[in-house]
Formats: C-alpha cells, sequence, structure tokens
C-alpha cells in the first residue's frame, strides 16, 4: 500500500476503505508518513470530505492510536459531556455537580482552552491549591468516592489526533466537518464514558457560524458514537451572544457558583436543566425530562449541587473557602464600567467581540504558550432583549493590562440597541440522537 495511491484515491472523490485510513494513522503517528504527505490528505478532505462510514473508521483508528481509558471499575453509568466552546461558556463547572449530586457518575477528561477565555481545566486552576493533574488510579477512585472528577487528558491519549491537529492549524484545513468529528469524537471515545452528551454551538461567538453547519456536525458525531457503540447525543446551543454574565476564568467560576446557589443568570440555569435532564436520561436516573428538570432544581435550592462543587475542588486540592468568599479569588488592577450612549433594547451582543475583548484583556490565549491571566474578564449588565436606558451599565471590565481604550470602544459597539423591542434569544434549538 503506497500512500501517494491513498492521496489520489481520495484528491478523485473515491471512498477510503478501513485498510487504507488504518495504513494512514499507523504510519504517521509513527513518523514515517512525512507530514507534507498527510498535509496532502488533510487537504483532499477538505475538499472532496469524507461519508459516514469512511469518518467511523478514521475516527476508530484514531481512537486505538494510544491509550484507551478502562472505567469499568466505575460503579453506574459513566457519563461524559463535550462543548464545542464559545464565549462564556462555564457549563460543566455547573453541570457536573449539578448532575452528580443526582447520582450521575461524571468522569470527565478536559483540555485548555485557546481562544477567548481558559478551558474548563483553567477556571478551575483560578481556585487556590486545585489539582487537575490525577493519575488514572485516584481518576477512577474519585469517580466512586464522590460521583465526579475533572482532570487533564493523559499524554498517551489520542496521539494521532495530536499530529493531526497541529498539522490542520497550520495548514487551513481545521474547519472540515469529518476531520472537526473525528477529532471530538476519538478523544470522548478514548476517555472511557458509557454515554456521551455533545454540546454544539453555532452563532458569532462559536466556531460553528451557522445552524446548518452544526446540525452536521451534531449529526456525524451522533453517527460515529452509534457506529461504535456508544450512547451519544447532541444539542444545537445558541451562541450569538455570551452564555450567562461572566467571560474571563474566576469571574465565571464565581458565576457557576452563584448558579449553583440559585442566583444564576437565566440562560445559563435553562441550558444546564435542560442538559442535565438528558444525561440523566442517558444514565437511567429518570427517564422523563420535565421531571428530570424538575429534580435537577431541587438540587439547587437544598443547596446539593453546590455541596457536590465543594467536595470537587476539596478532593483535586482545592481551597473551597474561595466558593464562599469571593474576595479571595485575585484581583485585576483596573476596572473600567462602559456605559451606553443611548435608550432602547438590546437587540444584537457580538459573542466573537466580547470574547476577543476578553482575550486582549487576558483571560485567553491567542497562542498555546501565552500565560492567562485569571483576574481579567467582563462581566454583563445586560443581554439581548433587556431594555437599557442612555448612560445605564452595559458591562464592566477587568484587567491587568495598561492602554487598552481601543478595546472599551469595542466593547461598547459590541452592542446594538435599537427602538423596537426584541424578543429574547431560544437557547436550545434542537436536541439529536
Amino acid at each position: 500500500m503506497q500512500m501517494t495511491d491513498i492521496i489520489l484515491k481520495k484528491r478523485d472523490g473515491f471512498e477510503l476503505s478501513k485498510e487504507e485510513i488504518a495504513f494512514f494513522i499507523k504510519n504517521y503517528v509513527n513518523n514515517i508518513i512525512p507530514d507534507y504527505q498527510a498535509s496532502a490528505l488533510a487537504m483532499a478532505i477538505y475538499f472532496q470530505g469524507m461519508n459516514k462510514k469512511e469518518i467511523s473508521f478514521l475516527t476508530d483508528s484514531m481512537l486505538h492510536s494510544g491509550e484507551i481509558i478502562d472505567l469499568s471499575s466505575i460503579n453506574g453509568v459513566k457519563i461524559d459531556k463535550h462543548s464545542t466552546g464559545g464565549v462564556g461558556d462555564k457549563t460543566s463547572l455547573v453541570l457536573g455537580p449539578l448532575v452528580a449530586s443526582c447520582g450521575a457518575k461524571v468522569a470527565k477528561m478536559s483540555g485548555r482552552g485557546l481562544g477567548h477565555t481558559g478551558g474548563t481545566l483553567d477556571k478551575l486552576e483560578s481556585i487556590k491549591g486545585v489539582s487537575v493533574n490525577v493519575s488514572k488510579e485516584n481518576f477512577i477512585k474519585q469517580v466512586n468516592d464522590i460521583g465526579i472528577a475533572i482532570i487533564g487528558q493523559t499524554g498517551d491519549l489520542v496521539p494521532a489526533d495530536k499530529k493531526l491537529y497541529a498539522l490542520r492549524d497550520v495548514t487551513a484545513t481545521v474547519d472540515s466537518i469529518p476531520l472537526i468529528a473525528s477529532s471530538i469524537m476519538s478523544k470522548k471515545l478514548a476517555s472511557g464514558a458509557d454515554t456521551i452528551l455533545l454540546d454544539v454551538k453555532f452563532g458569532s461567538g462559536a466556531f460553528m457560524k451557522d445552524i446548518k453547519s452544526a446540525e452536521e456536525l451534531a449529526s456525524t458525531m451522533v453517527e460515529i458514537g452509534k457506529h461504535l457503540n456508544r450512547d451519544t447525543k447532541a444539542v444545537l446551543t445558541d451562541m450569538d451572544q455570551p452564555l450567562g454574565m461572566a467571560i474571563g476564568n474566576s469571574l465565571e467560576v464565581i458565576e457557576a457558583c452563584e448558579t449553583l446557589k440559585g442566583r444564576g443568570p437565566k440562560d445559563l440555569v435553562e441550558l444546564c436543566l435542560n442538559l442535565g435532564a438528558i444525561i440523566l436520561k442517558q444514565a437511567h436516573i429518570e427517564e422523563d425530562i420535565e421531571k428530570g428538570k424538575v429534580l435537577l432544581q431541587s438540587k439547587i435550592d437544598n443547596l446539593e449541587a453546590f455541596k457536590k462543587l465543594e467536595e470537587l475542588i476539596k478532593y483535586q486540592g482545592g481551597d473551597i473557602s474561595y466558593l464562599e468568599d469571593y474576595s479571595k479569588f485575585e484581583k485585576s488592577k483596573y476596572q473600567k464600567e462602559i456605559y451606553s450612549s443611548k435608550e432602547g433594547y438590546v437587540e444584537k451582543i457580538s459573542a466573537l467581540e466580547i470574547g476577543e475583548c476578553a482575550m486582549h484583556l487576558g483571560a485567553g490565549r491567542a497562542t498555546k504558550d501565552d500565560v492567562i491571566d485569571m483576574a481579567s474578564g467582563i462581566v454583563l449588565n445586560k443581554k439581548v432583549g433587556d431594555f437599557v436606558k442612555k448612560g445605564e451599565l452595559l458591562l464592566t471590565c477587568y484587567t491587568n493590562k495598561e492602554n487598552v481604550e481601543e478595546i472599551y470602544k469595542d466593547l461598547e459597539n459590541s452592542y446594538i440597541i435599537v427602538q423596537n423591542k426584541v424578543p429574547n434569544h431560544k437557547i436550545i434549538h434542537e436536541i439529536i440522537g
């Protein structure tokens, strides 16, 4: 078998066999196939696409390129949730403890963020003492003991994806649905959970900009999961405006705490209750979605979900006093309030603009080597559909950087205010699977 023949076959739009895909992945991981041939195949896939069978073969080959975590010693149904990412997306910090407080087993391996803000791991590390580097044995013990663990991915998990993603990043082949879907699902499947819930976001602040592309990606990933005998569902959610009010690492942790104390923003609460009810059904804890939402709300009301977050933080070495006394979090040197220059209804908030501004204030990474400022970020005071008076507070910025006046202007311009009343955004658009 020759790599040039495989490239030629896909270039001309033909279906690759399971053996050809396995040959490529195995030899690329073992440094036998050079980057220039791998990038040629990635570009051929970008233009010609792959059918569902090919994508499943690619995912399976990537999945078996490294270690596969065996979670069979964890009692009960092991659940995992993945978000395709967005501005202000602190869902895992709320959803994980929430469903764990109902008896679900949350065995979650997360990555670090690149872009608007840090990932779930970075946010957790804004709490003093938290360790996300946990051995496989302790990971399993923790989930058995308290029902939840959120840790960093092991170095041996899906090495094919690490190599391919780095290549795609510099060859303009990132936004290919077959390559995105196989990347996400190979990591989720290798992590060992029994069920997977995918939160696929679309809109200006998401990777997928329109609902059609998000639906195609979600359907592809659900098909992969089913083909590889894993209970997989996907939810299409709106990211045309930031999720919740807080954007930035410690700011989002505080908002997650407030949400679990019953004081969360409406859109974040709605999203977590709906996602949580699906997870409870997947875990065979509550088959009825509406009853599941009622059960989850009761765990917020009686603070059992918040107590589960405290257990998680304490088990992973964190100082739980931060979850009650927010003044302990690192503080930014500068605070800037942005006020509205007109009166009316908020028609649009550019999630992309807000996210990029948060990154430039210090809350995110432009490159993987950038150091995140945990205290930096933005807290919104108005969302889409809200009425705002002239001179009323729109948002507050937190940063340790000087000379960022241009960012403040961009933030004010990220709000579009009109005279006519605007309907509130629908957060969940479709459930697939």
